[in-house]
């Protein structure tokens, strides 16, 4: 840029400008940090991690910026976690991206139906029926042959990543996920900040308004619905490849509710909020698994849910960004 153009740039741009800056270099910190810590930490778990942070991060974007709350999620997650295994142990030949597409894929299609039937109602009707619909998909998994009912599928292969590169190894699994997360975030990142990701802000903040000025305000949110959906169902995909088990835990309602809590607790709105969210869950269900009190984990994470809510509405991440603009800018 040459000294006349940087001239012209008003306060706000070179604000902008700077903003920009800090927000690139901490994505290439944690992208380091990412490369890196399989060699501090169990791959296994950081897999869990990262599965599970996709998925607090596409809740997040029907949530934080669509502002709708779905009581529904973990069907989409379970439905691309049952698609790519049974896809995967019933054709050894399919390598894992196909498989994973193939879940993704089908969780889109999921959650364009859902998506057309819920999101013409708003607030506590929104989220029952997106529960009822939820609730209908696991009884479906419940009776259907494919899922194994109540046993799950087990033994679903890894196989070997392009028809060459063996996945078998938890260092080269860690590596495939790692890539997968970075683009689903990465997705999610350009939609947030995309003029599509403002309309959505717009709509979260003063529907009528956004109404009032001619935008199509059900496409918008349908949109964001699909899209929510299908990088939940690549994270339920990835995550039945990880552990190579498909089950109805992930079809209950139970996760859904994580997945709340995970948001919440990271905050509403933020992008790497969730990502703390889950690590934070994932982390204490590992540590008191583990522990005498390992038949409390739900009554503990009820007990940090209120006190999250009560305490600092807008989360870990949100609560940190609101000191540094109060004390900093």
């Amino acid at each position: 840029m040459s000294v006349t153009q940087t001239q012209t740039l008003t306060p706000s741009m070179k604000r902008q400008r700077r903003a920009d800056m800090r927000r690139n270099a901490l994505y290439l910190v944690l992208i380091v940090i990412g490369l890196v810590a399989p060699f501090v930490a169990y791959p296994v778990f950081l897999m869990k991690v990262l599965c599970f942070a996709l998925f607090a991060c596409s809740f997040n974007l029907l949530l934080g910026y669509a502002g709708l709350l779905s009581f529904g999620h973990a069907a989409f997650l379970a439905t691309g976690g049952y698609i790519t295994g049974y896809l995967l142990a019933s054709h050894p030949g399919l390598t894992p991206e196909l498989g994973i597409i193939a879940g993704t894929l089908v969780a889109v299609a999921l959650g364009a139906v859902f998506g057309a039937l819920s999101i013409r109602r708003q607030g506590i009707y929104f989220a029952m029926v997106t529960l009822a619909l939820a609730q209908l998909v696991f009884f479906v998994y419940v009776q259907s042959p494919f899922t194994g009912g109540e046993d799950g599928l087990h033994g679903v292969p890894r196989g070997h990543l392009f028809g060459f590169i063996s996945l078998s190894s938890n260092l080269a699994m860690y590596y495939f996920v790692f890539a997968i997360f970075l683009i689903g975030f990465a997705i999610i990142q350009r939609a947030v900040h995309s003029p599509y990701g403002q309309v959505l802000k717009a709509i979260r903040e003063n529907e009528p308004r956004a109404v009032s000025l001619g935008y199509n305000v059900d496409a918008y949110k349908w949109v964001a619905f699909i899209l929510s959906a299908g990088l939940a169902g690549l994270a339920g995909s990835t995550k039945t490849v990880v552990f190579q088990l498909a089950s109805l835990t992930d079809a209950h309602w139970h996760m859904s509710g994580e997945v709340i809590l995970m948001t919440l607790l990271g905050g509403v709105g933020t992008l790497f909020g969730p990502m703390v969210g889950a690590g934070i869950v994932v982390s204490l269900q590992h540590l008191l698994a583990q522990s005498p009190l390992g038949n409390w984990v739900g009554p503990i994470l009820g007990v940090i849910f209120v006190v999250c809510v009560l305490s600092f509405r807008s989360g870990i991440v949100g609560e940190i960004l609101k000191s540094y603009r109060k004390n900093f800018k």
